[in-house]
């Protein structure tokens, strides 16, 4: 599970869509803003999950967000920030921050709590 955060046009979906070519998806990745969540097949499933129109974890346990966290596949979640208790505690939390006009910062919690 990685949880994204950043603000608008840090890179959230940019990074998804990179994570998904690693695992052989050649699908084109959309945001999935309006549709919240989108299932692709590469060498296992991926879920790319939006939480930006959710209203909380309420909303993410009614769409069965939960049961992608815990399936067999991996599982990106941006605007993550929205899902406090959603989020597990073993995740991967990527922070994206716009650092200039073609630069980020990436900041990578891993799930020991080490910042990288």
């Amino acid at each position: 599970m990685v949880a994204l955060r950043g603000g608008l046009g840090a890179g959230k979906t940019y990074l998804t869509k990179g994570i998904a070519r690693g695992l052989g998806i050649t699908e084109e990745l959309t945001s999935p803003t309006y549709t919240m969540i989108s299932e692709y097949q590469g060498i296992v499933p991926f879920y790319h999950i939006d939480a930006y129109r959710l209203e909380g974890d309420d909303d993410f346990y009614a769409l069965g967000g939960e049961e992608l966290l815990y399936g067999k596949g991996i599982a990106v979640i941006e605007w993550s920030e929205r899902l406090p208790n959603s989020v597990p505690a073993g995740a991967l939390v990527v922070e994206i921050k716009i650092s200039g006009a073609n630069e980020r910062t990436i900041v990578i919690n891993d799930p020991a709590g080490e910042d990288r």
